[in-house]
């Protein structure tokens, strides 16, 4: 049987946002005096960090039309990604989340409509058929319609031979109890996706004091082979099926001038290498070089530099 070419390297379902991201450094959002607005969302950032290391990558998700919808999907349409799978909805109003600026894990205030209206009319069966990864994550998944519309097309990705991808950033601010999420997340992980999980994800959904032994067994016995566990400033750890641990250290910067979003630069860097069939320890090499590259500046990735060439 002839093996069918697939064209879209990752598709990213789940959340497209405005973030505000406070000025003042390492102050919480009661202290912070004013805001700088960027694209975000994780499945968005992570699209378009594939976007600039070469991949095709298409983002499926949905605005309000409104003022921030009219900037989410102008920015989106110059950096070149398809705006065609994203739906701009008159009766809801673009989501907005306020962001502290912080060296640790940032304090937010979500401001949710439209990005959970994802229906299953935005994924067609031929669309699957010409995806080879296709990323959400837990905050895309903590609110239906979105909820079920994710489930039901991952299933159907499966399926259809497609690679799954999660990322674990799960937030008691975003569901309506944890139990809620943990059931989400293991009807997920049923389909062996490829799991992104920070240390800070796992104290808040399993609590403090779970051992990093205990998170890699919870997911493997939910039939998930590769999971990766970043740990800030200490590196990763990775835990691939029946196979030695691999530990790698986190790369040093100088400066730390905004967390936000490197967990989703670390997952852009390990999904790039992954598609290009590089070995585990060159997808957490790539990974923690687009991490670290994120961490020395504000906002999305900078435009001016060639990032492959910082990477490879």
């Amino acid at each position: 049987m002839k093996k069918v070419s697939k064209n879209i390297d990752v598709l990213c379902v789940g959340e497209v946002l405005v973030d505000f991201i406070g000025h003042q450094n390492d102050v919480f959002i009661n202290h912070t005096r004013d805001y700088h607005r960027y694209l975000g969302g994780s499945p968005t950032n992570v699209s378009l960090n594939c976007k600039r290391l070469g991949l095709n990558s298409q983002l499926v998700s949905a605005v309000g039309k409104d003022g921030f919808g009219e900037y989410i999907i102008n920015r989106l349409q110059e950096v070149g990604i398809e705006t065609t799978h994203i739906n701009q909805l008159p009766e809801h109003n673009t989501s907005v989340i306020f962001v502290s600026k912080s060296n640790a894990t940032p304090d937010f205030i979500p401001y949710r409509d439209a990005d959970s209206c994802i229906f299953e009319s935005q994924i067609s069966q031929k669309t699957l058929l010409d995806t080879k990864i296709f990323h959400t994550t837990c905050f895309a998944l903590s609110k239906n319609p979105a909820q079920t519309t994710i489930l039901k097309k991952a299933a159907e990705a499966f399926e259809l031979g497609c690679k799954l991808s999660i990322d674990v950033n799960y937030s008691g601010k975003l569901w309506d109890s944890r139990e809620n999420a943990i059931e989400t997340i293991k009807a997920y992980c049923k389909l062996n996706p490829l799991v992104k999980i920070s240390e800070d994800d796992m104290a808040r959904l399993f609590h403090k004091g779970i051992s990093h032994q205990e998170i890699f067994d919870f997911f493997h016995q939910e039939g998930v082979d590769i999971v990766c566990l970043t740990l800030g400033s200490k590196g990763v750890i990775l835990s691939e099926r029946n196979q030695k641990i691999i530990q790698f250290p986190a790369i040093k910067v100088e400066e730390v001038l905004d967390t936000t979003g490197a967990g989703d630069a670390f997952w852009s860097g390990f999904l790039f290498a992954y598609i290009n069939k590089k070995s585990l320890e060159d997808c957490l090499t790539i990974a923690l070089k687009l991490a670290a590259l994120k961490l020395q500046n504000v906002g999305r990735l900078p435009e001016n530099i060639n990032i492959l060439s910082k990477i490879l």
